[in-house]
C-alpha cells in the first residue's frame, strides 16, 4: 500500500505493521471496529450485513462465545471469527461448531438474540433505538417478519478475519467451499505513516471474481427448486392484488402507473421526474400506503430533496388534505414522505376498498407534490454537485 503525494507527484510505501506491536488487541479493538463498521466485510456488489449480537454465549452446554454474529440480506445468519496477527491452527473447527449451534436457532430466536444486544446498545449509549422486528423488516426489505426467511437449513455463512493465516487454515476453507459451505476469508493489515494508522481489508478466499461465480451459481440452485409453499402464495395474492389495483388507475385521472406492470413484489413504483425517487404503492398484511421514497444512491441527493421538500411541509400538507409521515430516517441512505392506512390486506374481501383508497390518495400526493418537485428538479439541474442525479422523466 502506497501513500499519494499529489504536491511531488510521488507515491511512498506505507510500514505494514503487526497489531501487537501496536497494542491493539482482538476483542477491544479488531471486534468494536468491525462490529461498529461491518460494511468492512461486505465487499461484494450490494451486500450488506447487519450485527446482530457480539461475544455470542447462548449456546447451551458450553461456555464458548462467537466473536460477532450477523444476518445478510437473504436472512443467513453469518459467524464472524476475528483474530489479530495469526488465526491459529483451529479458527475452522471453531467456527463450524458455532455454525452448527446457530443452524437450530429459529426466526424467533434470532429476533430476541438481536433484541437483547439492541437493548444492550442502548445501557451502553443511553441513545434510543428501533425494536429488533422494525429493524430486520427495514434491512430484509419485506412487508413483515411472517415473511421474512430467517436462517434457512444450510445457509449459515463463516467469516474469518486475521493478519496471516496458517497453510491449513486456507486448505480447509477451500475444500469446503466445494460442499457448499459458504466460507470468506479476509486479511486485515494494519499500516502506518508517521502519526497515521490506516487498515487493509482484502477478501483474498474465495477471490471476488469466483466469489461472484460461486454466488450466481447457488443463486441459480436455489432458483431452480421449489419456492416455498406460503412465498409462492403471498407472490400470486401481490399479483392478483396489483392487476387490480393497476386496472383501477387506468379508469382514474392519475396517469403515473399507466405504463406500470403488475409484480410480485409489496410495492410497485413510478417516477417521480427526479431519479430513483419514486412514488410507491405498498400492499401489506396489515397495512397499505402511498409516499414518496427519496432512494437515490448518494445520501446526500435525497437529502438535498427531503429539505426542500420539508421546508414546504404546511403548503404541501394543505394540498394534501391531510398530515404526512415525514421519515427523514437518520443513519439511512433512503428518506421517504408517506400516508398509510391499517388494512386486513389479505383478505379479497377489503381489496376493492384499499384500491380506491390507494387510487384517491396517491392523486391527491402527487397532485400535493408535482410544483414542487419541478421547481426542486431545476435546483439540481443548476447544482454543481456531481453525487445527483437528474431526470427528466
Amino acid at each position: 500500500m502506497y501513500k499519494i503525494d499529489p504536491a511531488q507527484n510521488r507515491i511512498a510505501p506505507l510500514e505494514a505493521r503487526r497489531f501487537g506491536e501496536l497494542g491493539f488487541t482482538e476483542r477491544k479493538h479488531l471486534q468494536e471496529w468491525l462490529e461498529n463498521c461491518p460494511q468492512a466485510l461486505a465487499q461484494g456488489e450490494g451486500e450488506e450485513l447487519l450485527i446482530i449480537q457480539k461475544e455470542f454465549d447462548g449456546f447451551d452446554d458450553t461456555r464458548e462465545r462467537l466473536d460477532l454474529l450477523a444476518i445478510d440480506k437473504e436472512g443467513n445468519l453469518v459467524i464472524i471469527e476475528n483474530k489479530l496477527d495469526d488465526t491459529g491452527r483451529d479458527v475452522v473447527w471453531q467456527a463450524l461448531k458455532y455454525a452448527g449451534y446457530c443452524a437450530n436457532l429459529s426466526k424467533a430466536q434470532v429476533v430476541d438474540i438481536y433484541q437483547r444486544y439492541l437493548n444492550q446498545k442502548v445501557q451502553e449509549t443511553g441513545q434510543p433505538t428501533t425494536s429488533a422486528e422494525d429493524s430486520l423488516i427495514e434491512f430484509l426489505e419485506v412487508d413483515g417478519l411472517e415473511a421474512a426467511q430467517i436462517n434457512r437449513i444450510k445457509t449459515q455463512r463463516l467469516i474469518f478475519v486475521a493478519a496471516r493465516y496458517r497453510k491449513e487454515v486456507t486448505n480447509t476453507v477451500l475444500w469446503l467451499s466445494q460442499f457448499g459451505i459458504a466460507c470468506q476469508c479476509f486479511k486485515v493489515t494494519p499500516y502506518q505513516a508517521g502519526e497515521e494508522l490506516f487498515l487493509n481489508v482484502e477478501q483474498i478466499i474465495p477471490t471476488p471474481e469466483s466469489s461472484e461465480f460461486m454466488i450466481g451459481m447457488v443463486a441459480k440452485e436455489v432458483e431452480e427448486k421449489s419456492a416455498d409453499t406460503e412465498q409462492k402464495h403471498r407472490h400470486t395474492l401481490r399479483l392478483a392484488f396489483w392487476e387490480q389495483a393497476l386496472e383501477a388507475f387506468s379508469q382514474s385521472n392519475c396517469a403515473l402507473y399507466n405504463n406500470i406492470s403488475p409484480a410480485k413484489d409489496h410495492w410497485l413504483s413510478a417516477g417521480s421526474g427526479i431519479s430513483a425517487m419514486p412514488y410507491q404503492l405498498i400492499f401489506g398484511k396489515n397495512e397499505i400506503r402511498v409516499g414518496l421514497s427519496l432512494q437515490n444512491s448518494q445520501a446526500e441527493a435525497n437529502q438535498f430533496v427531503f429539505d426542500r421538500l420539508n421546508a414546504s411541509r404546511e403548503e404541501i400538507e394543505e394540498a394534501f388534505g391531510d398530515s404526512l409521515d415525514w421519515l427523514p430516517l437518520p443513519n439511512k441512505k433512503a428518506c421517504r414522505i408517506q400516508y398509510a392506512k391499517p388494512v386486513d390486506g389479505y383478505d379479497k374481501a377489503n381489496w376493492p376498498g384499499m384500491i380506491q383508497w390507494m387510487v384517491q390518495h396517491m392523486t391527491r400526493l402527487e397532485s400535493a407534490l408535482r410544483e414542487p418537485l419541478k421547481a426542486i428538479n431545476q435546483q439540481l439541474k443548476l447544482a454543481t454537485r456531481p453525487s445527483v442525479e437528474v431526470s427528466d422523466a
